[in-house]
């Protein structure tokens, strides 16, 4: 990956959503798990996995 610096105006600038979706899903899901890393140390009671999340949901019954 080559980096780059660009310097731009305030009202020159492009949105954050713009710039993620000019990305590949690859690329994406890399910043999520480099995010998440990041997050994970530098947090002390974090959890290195992902949490499982189970709801049950009454459903009316017609």
């Amino acid at each position: 990956m080559q980096k780059a610096v660009k310097i731009v105006g305030l009202r020159d600038r492009g949105t954050d959503y713009q710039f993620w979706l000019s990305r590949s899903i690859k690329q994406r899901l890399e910043a999520i798990e480099l995010l998440r890393q990041q997050y994970i140390n530098y947090t002390k009671n974090a959890q290195s996995g992902l949490q499982r999340v189970c709801r049950i949901v009454d459903k009316k019954q017609s």
